[in-house]
């Protein structure tokens, strides 16, 4: 099983990306998604979370009304829209897949900056 991160790149402040993460070799709808950033020097931090249905989703403070989870199911694929990026949103993004046990990305780095 394994997930794979696409969609990253280098954007100007106030600019989108998409963020993708598919999924294979595992029962992509019994699994929550997470994603999950960690910039230079800082922690690892959980940005957002979207449940298996993708009924119910949760966001960190700081991302609130810019990003957005979601997931299709039947494509065994998560998505993190980001608009309105910021300089503080720079990190290496991550998926993870959670149920009985938990899967990770190899991450994608995402840049902000003029």
């Amino acid at each position: 099983a394994q997930l794979v991160e696409s969609g990253g790149g280098l954007v100007q402040p106030g600019g989108s990306l998409r963020l993708s993460c598919a999924a294979s070799g595992l029962a992509f709808n019994n699994f929550a998604m997470r994603w999950h950033r960690q910039a230079p020097g800082k922690e690892l931090e959980l940005v957002a979370t979207i449940s298996s249905t993708g009924g119910r989703t949760n966001y960190v403070d700081s991302v609130k009304g810019r990003f957005t989870v979601s997931r299709d199911n039947a494509k065994n694929t998560g998505y993190l829209q980001m608009n309105s990026l910021k300089p503080e949103d720079s990190a290496v993004y991550y998926c993870e897949a959670i149920w009985n046990r938990s899967y990770w990305g190899q991450g994608t780095q995402v840049t902000v900056s003029s």
